[in-house]
């Protein structure tokens, strides 16, 4: 029986391998998370069954009750909150994970023997990772949630503070390695946990949450693979490893992608304070800066009568809901003989590859959608970028002004177009709460408004051209 388990764990791990490898194409994405979910689910059956843990009639409940939940929420929850929804379920892994590791603790009381010193370990670590992970996706489903301010929260001594909590954590793995058993001690681990992943999620600020987000995924798979050696299940080890090791990969790309270390992200506090208003900073000081706005038909005009437009969607897309009036502006302008492109900057929108999955939603053909790295060099022969939504990803001071909290984070050089159109509702600064530059450059014109209302004014301009 012991090897057949094994056999089962095996082919779940091959499940989610080849489902991740499928999730890295957008076109093979959908498939991939289907067999990534079929192999959760046999493994998950496999150790209920092999555990004794529930009866076949509470399995196939639990399994109706959990699908039912999880298609509701795929259903009703919009791409405007998945970031939030993605980071409670981050959140949710690492409590499992912590639940699992407390009740093998109390399973050793019961049973009166002391666990051996590298299982004791094991459970403590899966205790304090799980509870970071659980507290420190709740201050970030807050924060994008708009519940808790998105900017960075700084406090007297917060490196003091934290570096006695690490202190405290170390103190109490020791000690509960050491004796057995200690079930307030324990309880004291879980709540530092908790304490720590407040306080280190509470200083970063919302230019940062799609670094945080990763990084909450590799917790809660650390946290699950832990538990998985606590309780000996080869398919929890492998399956957290795996989540692990795409989360910090992830992380280390976002972070790349913003030209920061992940201790810059972590301890830096970026964001801590927004600008508002029409002015830069120039010398210390705040020069007003003229702002030139463009109506629906003169911008549907520039953009039907050029040879390349290029599309730049950021989180105010996803706002609006308007990804489908943008695949519907791009066919008409491809139907006067406009070749259209989308640019895409890794940390677009709040979560990982954020805009990818919402222009996908639309049906935007997968090769229009282009890399930064890819799309840079095209933006000196476009006739028209369109930015919608997007901020901090094209200001130009990223580059030119080594003042500014942005500077040497690649962004998408828009400004070398030809024009450039921008879509936004209002002059508000964007997560790192930095004016933008590009705003006030000769060659930018605004539209302000709703993004979809001015998408359907475009459609409606272009048309009748």
């Amino acid at each position: 029986m012991e090897a057949i388990l094994k056999l089962i764990y095996l082919a779940a791990a091959v499940c989610f391998i080849f489902g991740l490898k499928r999730l890295s194409h957008p076109r093979t994405a959908v498939s991939g998370n289907q067999l990534a979910a079929v192999g959760m689910l046999v493994a998950i059956i496999a150790t209920a069954f092999d555990r004794q843990i529930l009866s076949w009639q509470w399995m196939i409940i639990g399994i109706v009750i959990g699908s039912g939940i999880g298609a509701v929420l795929a259903l009703k929850v919009k791409m405007t909150a998945m970031p939030e929804m993605v980071a409670l379920l981050n959140g949710f892994g690492g409590a499992a994970s912590a639940l699992v590791a407390s009740a093998e603790y109390i399973r050793y009381m019961t049973l009166g023997q002391s666990p051996p010193a590298d299982v004791a370990v094991t459970i403590q670590l899966s205790v304090l990772i799980g509870t970071v992970t659980f507290s420190g996706s709740l201050i970030a489903f807050g924060k994008l949630r708009e519940i808790v301010t998105g900017t960075a929260v700084t406090y007297p001594l917060q490196k003091t503070l934290n570096a006695i909590l690490f202190l405290g954590t170390v103190g109490l793995i020791v000690w509960l390695a050491v004796e057995f058993p200690l079930p307030y001690i324990l309880l004291a681990l879980a709540g530092v946990g908790l304490l720590l992943g407040v306080l280190s999620v509470i200083p970063i600020g919302g230019a940062d949450m799609p670094v945080i987000i990763a990084l909450l995924n590799s917790y809660s798979g650390l946290a699950a693979s832990m538990t998985g050696f606590v309780i000996n299940n080869h398919g929890l080890i492998i399956s957290g490893a795996l989540v692990g090791a795409s989360g910090l990969i992830l992380t280390a790309i976002m972070c790349k992608a913003m030209n920061r270390s992940l201790a810059n992200v972590l301890f830096g506090a970026f964001g801590a304070g927004a600008e508002t208003g029409t002015s830069v900073i120039v010398a210390g000081q705040a020069i007003e800066q003229p702002i030139r706005q463009i109506t629906a038909d003169d911008a549907a005009m520039l953009m039907a009568f050029g040879k390349q437009v290029v599309v730049v969607p950021g989180y105010g897309l996803a706002v609006a809901q308007a990804q489908h009036e943008v695949r519907e502006l791009a066919e008409l302008l491809e139907k006067k003989g406009v070749t259209v492109k989308y640019a895409i900057h890794p940390v677009a929108g709040r979560m990982p590859g954020h805009m990818n999955v919402l222009l996908a939603e639309a049906n935007v053909p997968y090769d229009e959608l282009f890399d930064m790295d890819v799309i840079n060099p095209e933006f000196e022969h476009t006739d028209v970028s369109l930015v919608i939504g997007a901020n901090d990803v094209v200001n130009p001071a990223a580059r030119s002004n080594p003042e500014s909290p942005l500077y040497g984070m690649p962004i998408l050089d828009v400004d070398k177009s030809r024009a450039c159109i921008v879509l936004k509702r209002s002059m508000r600064p964007g997560f790192a709460g930095v004016d933008n530059e590009l705003f006030y450059a000769t060659a930018t014109s605004m539209l302000f408004g709703d993004a979809k209302d001015s998408i359907k004014k475009l459609i409606q301009e272009v048309k009748e051209l």
